[in-house]
């Protein structure tokens, strides 16, 4: 099951809403500040001449700079020319795009302290069903959606989900029996059942409350806006 999945009833009227916001830490990406380039150079020179086995006397010496030239580059005092970047890649015996790794490490990340999840309501929904997003990427870098599941009453019907992508299922508390297609599994503590989303799917009977377990949604490709 997905948000989009939760987001609508059965006749695919969108929700009323959903609760409280999941308490959220967000980074966002942002751009290089001035000096990180620098810094991100000194720290990859540093780690593969160590790697290397190498001295700083005997680097410079392989690359044909200065030892203080390249003391200053180990310790981003300097800017590199491009044909300086060549010498120490050829010396270090690496590509020069190794050099620039760690430039844009910086991602976005959500944090969802315990207990804190945005819940998601369905239109039509019996009371005791919890769905709860455990944070996800937006735009391009969303790749997984988890969301964890509580059922404390039963109901006649379930809804059945259908979505892009591959979807897993970790039972965490009590008892079920879920419906993948035409089969059916029984579902306990430790189990865990992963299928294709494509297929129409969710629970088909409580056989222990409550049931809690945790689903994660992973897509091969960013989803498409619903």
């Amino acid at each position: 099951m997905t948000v989009e999945d939760l987001a609508r009833d059965e006749s695919g009227a969108e929700a009323v809403g959903t609760g409280s916001p999941a308490r959220e830490i967000r980074r966002e990406p942002s751009g290089p500040r001035e000096g990180d380039l620098e810094r991100s150079i000194a720290a990859q020179v540093r780690f593969y001449r160590s790697a290397a086995g190498l001295s700083v006397a005997d680097m410079a010496e392989r690359v044909g700079i200065s030892k203080a030239m390249l003391s200053k580059i180990e310790n981003a005092q300097t800017s590199c020319s491009l044909t300086t970047l060549a010498r120490l890649a050829a010396g270090l015996e690496v590509p020069v795009t190794a050099l620039f790794r760690g430039i844009d490490a910086e991602r976005e990340a959500v944090f969802v302290p315990a207990g804190h999840g945005a819940r998601i309501v369905r239109r039509g929904s019996r009371q005791g069903h919890l769905y709860e997003l455990l944070g996800a990427l937006r735009g391009p870098h969303k790749r997984m959606e988890a969301v964890l599941v509580t059922l404390t009453e039963a109901s006649e019907v379930f809804p059945l989900f259908q979505h892009p992508g591959t979807e897993l299922l970790f039972m965490l508390e009590g008892r079920m029996i879920y419906g993948h297609g035409e089969t059916r599994y029984t579902l306990q503590p430790g189990d865990a059942l992963q299928f294709d989303g494509e297929g129409p799917h969710g629970p088909e009977e409580l056989s222990e409350v409550p049931v809690r377990f945790l689903s994660v949604t992973a897509y091969g490709d960013a989803p498409a806006s619903p």
